[in-house]
Order: C-alpha cells, then structure tokens, then sequence
C-alpha cells in the first residue's frame, strides 16, 4: 500500500507543459498502479545493481517471455552469410552499398534475410551502425537504382481488403515505382554524412505480417514434424523480428568495418516493439531507438487511454504468444508493463520519441514510462530521464534515457533522426 502511496504521489508531480498546455496532467493516465522494477516477486526491496541483474531482471525477462512476447527458442541456427554485391560508388561515391544474404538452411524455399548496408566510404574505421526493420521492402528506404526489389511477401495495394489470412500480401517482386517511397523514414544520406552505418532488412523476410505467416517465417525453421500451431508461451511475430535483429548484429560482428560494440537498434510502431524486445533480451545492443512503439513497446497497459490490449489481441493475436490473450480486458492482472520493458535495457542508453497527434502510441504514457524506468538506471549510477516532468514539444531530453514528444502524426521524421543522431553522438562520445 505505501508504494502505491509513493507512486501516486510521485504521478502528481507530473506536470509542466503536458498539464499546462495540452490538457490532462499525466496523473490522471493510469487506470492501476503499475508493478515496480525494484520489487521482487517475493516482495523484496531491489537496493543495488548486483541484485537487479542476478534476481530482478531475469524474473522481469522471463515474465514477457512467458506471459506477452513468447519464449525465444534456446536452439541455436548459426546464419551464414553470402556477401551479394559491393557498391563503393553509391551516394555519389560517398557511401558504400554492401547487399548480403543471410541464410539458416541449405534448402532452397527457407526463410532468408536480404540485409542492405550503407556505410560512408571517408568515415575513420570501425564505424558505429544502426540496425532496423523496414516495412515494405529494401529498396523503398532509397531511391538507390541498384538496391535488389524484395521478392517475397509484397503487400498488395490490390488485395488491401482481404479477408484471409495473407492480409494483402502476396509472394511477387516488387513495383519499379516503390524504390524511395519511404526514404523519409530513414535519411541515409543524413546518416553516412553523420559516419554512421546503417543495416536494414524487410521485416517479411523474417517473419510476413499476418496470422498464417507461422509456415512461412523463421519460426517454421523451429517446428517439428508436422507441427502447426504453437503452443500457449512460445513466441509470436514480434519474437521473430526480434530474432531476425539479433541475426543482423550476428552479421556486423564478422564485418570489419562496424564496431560492434557500438550497434543502435531502432523500430516504429510494431517494429518498434520488436526492436526494445530485441534490446530487451541481446545485450550486445549498445543503445535502444524506440520511435512510437506505444502498447506492446514502452508504453504501459494499465493507461487509461490509447491502444488497448483488447485491439492488440484482436487485430493482431499472431503478434504474441497464446498466454497474453487471457488479460484481454484485465491489464491489471499482467505481471510486468511497459516500464519493465524499458528497464531490461539499463544501464544501456535508450531514447524514446512520441509524437503529439498520436493518441495511439499515448505520449503520456511512453513518457511516464521512462520516468518509472528511471529507478533502475539510478542503481547504476546513471540518472535516467533525469526529470519527471514531461518536456515540452519538440524540446528533447538527452541524458541516459531521452525522450521527445515531436508535432505531427505516428510517423518517422527528418526531426526524429536529427535527436537520434545527437543522442548517439553524446554516448558513443563522438
């Protein structure tokens, strides 16, 4: 009872420009209290870091395992990895364009990651990467004539209305007329000025975005015989995109180029799930990029608005394991929440971005993730957030945890990659 005391009043002293500006204070945004870093399951104070990484955080880890993203398979695949093409004249002779193949199985028709490299060509080696997903494809992050059009679980304007379990995809090479139609979301150009590096894959090639994309992702390369369906605590889509994150460092580990101590890993919206899941569970990550991740990233369940759990579940009940559909419309009953999430990744640094228009994602709720996460990174000797009162818009925070609260819609941008790049250079020291 004297925590749910402490965390209510430490609620009231959220205020500032959220209250003043945009409406409700961000302590009228939890329906329940949420459950904290630095409580034991056996109630227990947490009260250094050796007990946070000995006890707490592997109760925290097994618990989304368990309970929401499903168990990461032990098993060991070893990737192997086929070099395609080597570009030492993309962006006007500026940037090197490396297309590499990662592969899983000596069978043909098997999943397989076509991962596409950009790095600056003056920059001083070994150069600091950023790893993501993409959406629709390699080629749509550039207008780049030489990247290869991806081949495998297109979505199809066409088909946008689909009922069956493909949800609109189909397999078929993609349009001439797709290459650069998101090259907003990742300002290439921008980053290899920067020196850094970027790899990216087609988050289909992992695991495609639909309810039967079980047969057809990395996951069928962990079925057995026959097997058609998992069972209530192994992992969903997000698991394997997760996975497929961890594969691409695999990657940048052999390449010569990339300091692989210094990897970010980045995703929006769904990926951006992925992607603190991903930095959940590797601790190879060096830094976390959420954009927007909202429910089912950084953002708290027990919220009173945005997404709920009652949409992810039904929209997408492929996206987790079986076990988390039995909190459909209890999210008090969950063990864990978002900043519990955000913890795992401490003392590593992390940075999240909302956007003010993007009721769903709940920049409130994201926010005051990150505060409550704060406490774990005080064990180390790090300040966290270092406030608990929400920043103004576009007025970023860059201590161990930064967070901003941009204008606009659930999207990436040019404004986005900007904090992310200073961010980066403030922890990589650069």
């Amino acid at each position: 009872m004297l925590r749910v005391v402490i965390l209510a009043l430490s609620l009231c002293r959220l205020i500032g420009a959220e209250a003043t500006e945009s409406g409700p204070s961000p302590a009228s945004i939890l329906a329940f209290p949420v459950p904290d870093a630095l409580t034991l399951a056996d109630g227990r104070h947490v009260q250094n870091a050796q007990t946070w990484l000995a006890k707490r955080r592997p109760e925290i880890l097994h618990a989304f395992a368990d309970q929401i993203y499903g168990r990461t398979p032990s098993e060991k695949l070893p990737p192997q990895f086929h070099v395609d093409s080597v570009d030492r004249s993309a962006f006007s002779g500026e940037a090197i364009r490396k297309q590499i193949t990662i592969t899983f199985s000596r069978q043909a028709d098997t999943p397989r990651i076509h991962l596409l490299v950009y790095q600056p060509v003056h920059a001083r080696h070994p150069l600091p990467a950023i790893v993501g997903l993409n959406f629709e494809g390699n080629q749509t992050i550039d207008s780049d004539p030489g990247i290869t059009l991806n081949d495998v679980w297109v979505p199809d304007p066409a088909d946008s209305q689909q009922t069956n379990e493909l949800r609109g995809h189909s397999r078929r090479r993609a349009a001439e007329d797709s290459r650069g139609r998101y090259n907003y979301r990742w300002q290439v150009d921008a980053l290899v000025q920067r020196g850094y590096a970027l790899a990216t894959a087609y988050y289909g090639d992992i695991e495609p975005d639909f309810s039967g994309g079980l047969q057809y992702g990395v996951r069928s390369l962990f079925l057995k015989p026959g097997q058609t369906a998992v069972g209530p605590s192994e992992w969903g889509a997000i698991g394997a995109w997760a996975w497929g994150l961890s594969r691409i460092l695999d990657y940048l580990e052999t390449d010569p180029a990339i300091d692989a101590r210094k990897v970010a890993v980045i995703g929006h919206s769904r990926l951006g799930k992925a992607a603190v899941w991903a930095a959940a569970q590797d601790r190879r990550f060096a830094v976390l990029l959420s954009n927007e991740s909202g429910m089912g990233g950084v953002s708290l369940y027990r919220a009173k608005n945005g997404e709920t759990l009652e949409h992810l579940n039904t929209s997408f009940p492929y996206w987790f394991c079986g076990n988390f559909h039995q909190y459909t419309g209890h999210p008090e009953r969950l063990p864990v929440d978002g900043n519990l999430l955000l913890s795992l990744c401490a003392p590593r640094p992390a940075y999240i971005a909302s956007a003010q228009q993007d009721s769903f994602s709940n920049p409130s709720a994201e926010f005051l993730s990150a505060v409550l996460a704060s406490k774990v990174y005080r064990l180390f000797g790090k300040p966290g957030l270092g406030t608990d009162v929400m920043p103004p818009v576009n007025q970023p925070i860059m201590l161990t945890l930064g967070y901003h609260v941009r204008t606009g819609i659930h999207e990436v941008t040019e404004y986005d990659w900007d904090q992310y790049l200073k961010f980066l250079d403030l922890q990589f020291r650069r």
